[in-house]
């Protein structure tokens, strides 16, 4: 490979001649400060560079060095609790020597040389490995064994492995493969536009459950699934994503920030330290990887923040955990996409995003699912199971979901949650329109709730659907007339859907006890408020006034049942007894004619 020469510059992208050897997306180095840049197009001599870093001082003549490799991520024990830009540079570290800002050019390794970790083997000398067998393992946080893999490429027999502390440039294992021996580090790399091998592809059979109610009650998401998380600004996309890596079950959360606002990263890098995590009480960055590309960061870097965010969570999958990336937002992504475009002179597309912006998008969802890993566990049995989620908010402007980054995002994804800006006006969040919202992976979660808890989680989602549903046609008549020209049944209709929004739907993210609610108090919480409905229902028919029944004493205890523990079914008890005991009071009064 020869060294080029930089002929034009145009903000990000840099166009070089006499890279003679370099391929189509090669990393490259450009001018005398060394920015990196990576080969997005070749047309003859000409190479079109796009740089991860400001061009300012880049000009023509100057030189542009190759590094003969495609943009790859170091992956190895380290990564858990790192906050690293786009391209996996560590923030933390840079900081320390740099202060608040990245100096142009600046090399860093992304993950600690120095540092020891005590390796213990999983295998002997003289055992047979092939790739995806788990070598050994690292305890990386309190939460999270890393598991040692075998590199793609190696496969043969181990002669040398040994117990002890070591660094990631230090020699685990060796392994006698069939063109000689080979050295294996804990530490690997991999190219982020190039998907992970495994096994076999799994259709979801669980759901990632997190704890929010209108998502995982009416529009849930399945291990291993995709969703779309769009709305207008102020609707709250980025405190949904925040409460989904809080508190979702998934084992690790990857969060990516691409191209939003420096306030709302400093918020996850200030809070995420300070959050415990419910299940084991330890800090939850011991599960967190964090990679951010603000708003005020290089554009062409918010692409490669993306993929990177995905190979790091792709590398979590294959060791057999549950991973869930957030990407905040794949609407910033794109109009990088766009400006990158524009500046190659490509054809436009639709509102001027490149034609391929749909598969370029379907290119990063598809890498989400269940699988079946390569290799073998710690123990040697085969078909370990692993899992990525992918949570990704669009931001359309003005609101409108008609836009292309929405529509290409809706053919690709199986969830879409509506966020109304209507409703955050309202102060009702999570902000999720529950009319113009969907789920396809609602049979998954039926089928392992009535596993769990018990028949009725499907009929009680279908008669709350149908009630809001019913409120919202209600709503023009009520507005032109009044609610006293409704009809008794319609009037318990109304009142029934605001107990479901206000009582159900409605959640605090700040509460104690309200920001998180398990699967099984979900359905108590929905259960009591139809069992009123129904019991209602049955007094109107008997006559009972409906302006009376919207006056009983229980509904205070209703409206604050989502204040109850985790684990206290009485209180559901109590409150069901007493919805029986004060209706059937009311409809006795009626028939003696109180």
């Amino acid at each position: 490979m020869k060294e080029g020469t930089v002929i034009k510059v145009s903000g990000p992208l840099v166009v070089a001649r006499g890279l003679t050897g370099t391929n189509i997306y090669d990393m490259v180095r450009v001018g005398v400060q060394k920015l990196l840049g990576e080969v997005i197009e070749i047309r003859s001599d000409e190479y079109s560079i796009q740089v991860y870093e400001e061009t300012e001082g880049i000009g023509p003549g100057q030189p542009v060095y190759p590094m003969g490799e495609p943009l790859s991520v170091e992956l190895g024990p380290g990564l858990i609790s790192s906050i690293f830009d786009g391209i996996q540079r560590p923030l933390d570290v840079i900081s320390l020597r740099l202060g608040s800002y990245i100096a142009r050019g600046a090399e860093y390794t992304s993950l600690d040389r120095t540092k020891r970790w005590h390796f213990i083997p999983a295998r002997k000398s003289g055992d047979n490995i092939r790739p995806g067998d788990i070598l050994g393992t690292v305890k990386e946080t309190a939460l999270i064994e890393h598991r040692i893999m075998v590199p793609q490429g190696v496969e043969g027999k181990v002669t040398v492995v040994a117990e002890d502390a070591y660094t990631l440039d230090d020699v685990v294992a060796e392994v006698e493969t069939s063109t000689g021996k080979v050295s294996v580090k804990m530490l690997q790399k991999w190219p982020v536009r190039k998907p992970r091998q495994v096994t076999k592809k799994l259709p979801p059979d669980q759901p990632l459950i997190t704890g929010q109610r209108v998502i995982d009650t009416f529009f849930p998401v399945a291990k291993g699934g995709t969703s779309c998380v769009p709305g207008p600004f102020g609707s709250g996309k980025t405190v949904v994503q925040h409460q989904l890596a809080k508190w979702s079950d998934a084992d690790i959360i990857v969060f990516v920030g691409c191209g939003e606002r420096g306030n709302e990263m400093a918020d996850v890098l200030l809070s995420f330290p300070e959050l415990k995590d419910p299940k084991s009480h330890e800090p939850l960055m011991g599960r967190t990887v964090l990679v951010a590309n603000t708003s005020n960061m290089p554009v062409a870097a918010r692409e490669a923040s993306i993929f990177t965010g995905i190979t790091i969570a792709e590398y979590y999958r294959d060791m057999g955990y549950n991973v869930a990336l957030m990407a905040d937002s794949t609407s910033r992504w794109a109009e990088a996409m766009r400006e990158i475009s524009c500046r190659l002179e490509e054809m436009p597309g639709e509102e001027g995003f490149p034609t391929y912006l749909g598969s370029r998008l379907a290119s990063f969802y598809e890498r989400s699912g269940s699988v079946v890993c390569m290799g073998s566990d710690a123990q040697g049995e085969e078909g370990r199971r692993g899992s990525l989620s992918i949570i990704g908010a669009v931001s359309p402007p003005g609101g409108d979901l008609s836009e292309p980054v929405t529509q290409a995002t809706l053919r690709t994804v199986k969830v879409f949650w509506s966020l109304d800006d209507r409703l955050a006006s309202q102060r009702h969040f999570p902000a999720v329109n529950w009319l113009t919202s969907y789920s396809l992976y609602q049979q998954v979660v039926g089928r392992f709730v009535a596993n769990k808890i018990g028949a009725g989680w499907d009929e009680n989602r279908t008669k709350a659907l149908r009630v809001l549903q019913r409120e919202s046609e209600l709503e023009e008549l009520v507005r032109l007339v009044g609610m006293e020209a409704l009809s008794p049944e319609d009037m318990l209709v109304m009142e029934t859907a605001k107990m479901i929004r206000e009582d159900f739907l409605h959640q605090n993210a700040y509460h104690e006890l309200d920001t998180y609610t398990s699967l099984e108090k979900q359905f108590h919480m929905l259960d009591v408020i139809l069992k009123f409905y129904s019991k209602a229902q049955d007094a109107v028919d008997k006559g009972v006034d409906p302006l009376r029944l919207m006056g009983v004493p229980v509904k205070d205890k209703i409206s604050n049942m989502r204040l109850a523990s985790e684990g206290d079914m009485e209180t559901f008890r109590r409150i069901e007894g007493d919805i029986a005991r004060q209706v059937d009071e009311l409809v006795e009064d009626r028939a003696v004619g109180i």
